[in-house]
């Protein structure tokens, strides 16, 4: 297979066959059969599907006289590299189903032209990017007489696609249908049923006989052991859920006997078709009956969440009046009820502060010795002075006529502030509480 160019940025594939032809004339037997499979081949143009791959062109080489036919070249991986990293090495069965489907259809529109195509294989599908279809390629054996197959499948890479038949040169409708099966069971199990150990004879002939006289392994338990393992559980569980009529198809596929397979691709597309139609049919009613039965729980449980929420909130209600009316506060994550505290505008270690300074004053205060009384010493006469030491509590007021302080004595003698010296004696003991400190204790 080459990649070619036509004019600007066309991009073709041409498949080269191994044969040459050295005279392009009818008497040539080759080069006669070339043209009646090339004339077939031009059909698929006449009436075009969206999973086979356009034949452009077809002819000789100028060098070496060596048959090719030109294709449409397709844009994106083969299945043989979807199965490699960073891809799973299995298909989600949701993908495997699509790929039958349209793999299928693909084989069902060639044999309808009267076409085997005789070299499926996963390298010959290929997932196209822009439309997002699987796409039938190389039609290079379709084209080649039988004993150019018996040389091409003597050399050819892709023994472990190929039907039992197809190892004497034979390629039949059923032939295309096997190598289906192969290819489906790849997706499905992540390897063929016989693989191939190196590329020597030895090998090739171990497979060839495998495929005539092996039966073919269980392709459940082969899933199983290929899951992936970053898949999750649960998809593990749901990807082990092959439907038995995709499994009764790859089995009827991979029969030994083409007689005992589908007769063509046109019967294997509808064995598709009405297999995944009547899981679908079989499974509608119960399917619908048992999402109702999960609705309609639901719905209930709505309904009683509904219920009980209301009756929350109506106590949450409740409490939150009780707490306004006791003058506290209901703590709904805690369900207490907790006393408003006061907004405190300094911090506390502030306020802890300040009340201790206050308690140790008043302290000092109170326990404090009283001093003695001043005694007055009046400069004046001796009735003064004795007047003076009558004295209990002085009015004093200012003399507006004689600018000065004035004392009354308990006795009523005037005496003047300017006429007295005062002087504090030498205390006599600690003293006694005067009797407004008294007074002020009190209230304790």
């Amino acid at each position: 297979m080459y990649k070619g160019r036509r004019t600007g940025t066309v991009y073709t594939a041409i498949k080269l066959l191994p044969t040459p032809i050295h005279t392009e004339s009818e008497d040539d037997k080759n080069y006669r059969n070339f043209q009646n499979e090339v004339a077939k081949l031009q059909k698929v143009n006449e009436q075009p599907n969206p999973h086979v791959v356009k034949i452009l062109s077809w002819g000789l080489t100028d060098s070496g006289s060596f048959p090719f036919i030109e294709m449409e070249f397709i844009e994106g991986p083969d299945l043989c590299e979807l199965l490699q990293d960073p891809h799973d090495n299995i298909f989600p069965l949701k993908e495997l189903i699509k790929v039958a489907d349209q793999l299928a259809g693909a084989l069902a529109h060639c044999h309808k032209l009267g076409i085997k195509h005789g070299d499926i294989k996963s390298n010959n599908v290929k997932y196209n990017i822009h439309t997002g279809n699987y796409m039938l390629l190389d039609f290079g054996l379709a084209i080649m007489t039988d004993e150019q197959r018996r040389s091409s499948i003597r050399h050819a890479g892709a023994i472990e696609f190929m039907a039992p038949e197809q190892h004497d040169g034979l390629m039949l409708p059923q032939t295309d249908v096997y190598s289906f099966g192969i290819v489906m069971y790849e997706l499905l199990t992540g390897q063929v049923p016989f693989p191939l150990n190196g590329n020597g004879e030895t090998g090739r002939n171990h497979v060839m006989l495998a495929h005539i006289e092996t039966p073919i392994p269980d392709a459940v338990a082969k899933r199983r052991q290929n899951l992936p393992k970053r898949w999750a559980p649960q998809q593990q569980s749901q990807e082990m859920q092959v439907p038995d009529w995709l499994l009764q198809i790859i089995h009827r596929c991979l029969e030994k006997d083409p007689a005992k397979r589908y007769a063509s691709g046109i019967e294997l597309q509808e064995a598709i078709v009405n297999g995944s139609l009547s899981v679908s049919n079989s499974n509608s009613l119960p399917a619908a009956s048992a999402l109702q039965t999960k609705n309609e729980q639901l719905q209930a449980e709505v309904l009683q969440l509904k219920k009980a929420g209301e009756e929350q909130q109506k106590q949450l209600t409740y409490l939150r009046s009780l707490a306004a009316q006791t003058g506290s506060k209901f703590n709904e994550s805690k369900g207490v009820f907790e006393r408003n505290k006061a907004v405190m505008l300094l911090p506390k270690w502030a306020v802890i502060c300040l009340a201790g300074f206050a308690g140790l004053f008043m302290l000092l205060y109170a326990f404090a010795p009283s001093a003695p009384k001043e005694n007055f010493m009046a400069n004046g006469s001796a009735s003064q002075n004795a007047a003076l030491k009558k004295y209990v509590t002085p009015y004093i007021y200012k003399s507006p006529i004689k600018r000065d302080t004035v004392f009354i004595a308990s006795n009523g003698t005037e005496i003047k502030k300017s006429d007295i010296a005062f002087k504090r004696p030498v205390p006599n003991g600690r003293g006694k509480w005067k009797k407004k400190r008294k007074k002020f204790l009190g209230i304790f």
